[in-house]
């Protein structure tokens, strides 16, 4: 795969920015419901280099992009949470989680509003520019889907911890600091294992696409792109 400047320069901005907005919404909500951590540590922030994991944000989705994974993902600098000091740690844990993704889907919603102002842009910015909406488009709802799966530490495992009877909750938040490791067998080991076999076990990521899939053509309808 030949990855060319034009790619990184149609990639890179809307990537950052998904990222940058997704950790910092994280941050402001958590300061806004009582947990000054994140604040302290200049995380409520929109300058990128806050956010960026060297492995999570630059080395793992472009090892998966090169190696043709059925589903490329990353993660940012994890926004540091005392939940301890939140009004209503178990309830306004749910509402640190979700801020992330709602974030993501409300960028989403944004640029395929500006889809329409393309008219507008000149003729020699047209393609780079639409390019980077596309992407943008494509990106934020990636990001809000895939950090939704229920699995800790990803924001939808800390929604479930949050809204589950605490006999469910306290073993799946037991499962955080080998939550990476899940994904990665999910989403890499387990597939190529069912591949030695004759089988599809991709299921994760085909779950992952078909409910990308099905935001994507919500928020075009809405907008008025479909």
């Amino acid at each position: 795969m030949n990855i060319t400047l034009y790619d990184i320069s149609v990639w890179v901005f809307p990537l950052l920015i998904a990222i940058t907005f997704h950790e910092a919404a994280h941050a402001f909500v958590a300061y806004r419901l009582g947990d000054d951590t994140a604040w302290q540590l200049g995380r409520v922030s929109f300058n990128p280099l806050k956010h960026i994991d060297p492995f999570g944000t630059v080395i793992l989705p472009g090892v998966l992009l090169l190696s043709h994974s059925p589903f490329v993902f990353g993660y940012a600098k994890p926004v540091p949470v005392n939940f301890r000091n939140l009004n209503h740690p178990r309830l306004d844990m749910v509402w640190v989680a979700l801020a992330g993704p709602a974030i993501n889907i409300v960028l989403a919603t944004l640029v395929a509003f500006a889809f329409h102002a393309l008219p507008l842009v000149p003729a020699e910015a047209a393609k780079w520019t639409a390019d980077n909406l596309k992407n943008a488009f494509l990106i934020n709802i990636v990001l809000a889907i895939f950090n939704m799966m229920p699995i800790p530490p990803l924001d939808g495992g800390r929604v479930a911890v949050g809204l589950l009877p605490r006999v469910l909750a306290y073993p799946l938040s037991r499962l955080e600091p080998y939550g990476m490791l899940i994904l990665l067998g999910l989403l890499i080991l387990l597939p190529v294992i069912g591949a030695q076999f004759g089988l599809n076990l991709d299921v994760i990521s085909s779950i992952l696409r078909t409910l990308t899939g099905y935001v994507i053509s919500a928020l075009l309808f809405v907008t008025g792109n479909a």
